[in-house]
């Protein structure tokens, strides 16, 4: 990627940073930087202050692995959420678009990514041997696998019913209302919610 270059090395410096974020391109990140030259003062400040306080704030919790500025986290702490349930995922994101639901209230394990060879991802790079520990020591009775339905996904889901099933523990995924290829957090609640409700055993 070549950096875009500006008069002021201010100017330059923020739009290749913001080129550095998810879906945004050169015109996105240029214009989102003459927004904030042109926004009051106040206003850029209390954006950059949101940043530093996301970053020095949130950690992972050492329950579940989502993010939380608590450690454990609410949903963790919550007395009134289903025990003998977790839902893993692969993003905190993804717990994130799971809440919105209301459907779903049991607790959460977060992998950090899902198993790609290729990428150098297996086992240990991911929060698989917590889940492992958590599965042991805890009351279980049901793991929902809610991982995204693309190769990796796939392939992390079965990895985790081999993983599990010697428990005794029912392990299901959630159904096919999630088109192949697509992410959790770009679903909307419905889809979501009737992904929840059909989930089939795996």
């Amino acid at each position: 990627m070549i950096p875009p270059s500006y008069d002021s090395d201010a100017l330059t410096a923020l739009v290749t940073e913001f080129m550095k974020l998810p879906g945004i391109g050169r015109k996105s990140a240029q214009r989102i930087a003459f927004y904030l030259l042109k926004a009051p003062e106040e206003e850029a400040k209390a954006l950059a202050r949101s940043v530093q306080e996301l970053k020095e704030k949130l950690r992972l919790c050492s329950v579940c692995f989502t993010l939380t500025e608590k450690d454990p986290c609410s949903i963790c702490n919550h007395d009134g959420r289903e025990r003998s349930m977790i839902c893993v995922v692969e993003e905190p994101s993804d717990v994130l678009s799971l809440e919105r639901t209301r459907e779903y209230r049991g607790l959460y394990h977060v992998l950090g990514g899902a198993l790609s060879p290729l990428d150098g991802i297996g086992p240990e790079q991911l929060h698989i041997r917590e889940l492992r520990e958590r599965l042991e020591g805890d009351e279980i009775r049901e793991v929902i696998v809610a991982t995204n339905p693309t190769t990796e996904g796939e392939t992390t889901a079965l990895y985790l019913a081999k993983l599990i099933r010697p428990l005794g523990i029912r392990v299901t995924r959630i159904a096919r209302g999630l088109p192949v290829g697509s992410a959790l957090d770009l679903a909307d609640e419905v889809t979501l919610k009737r992904s929840l409700e059909g989930r089939t055993e795996i």
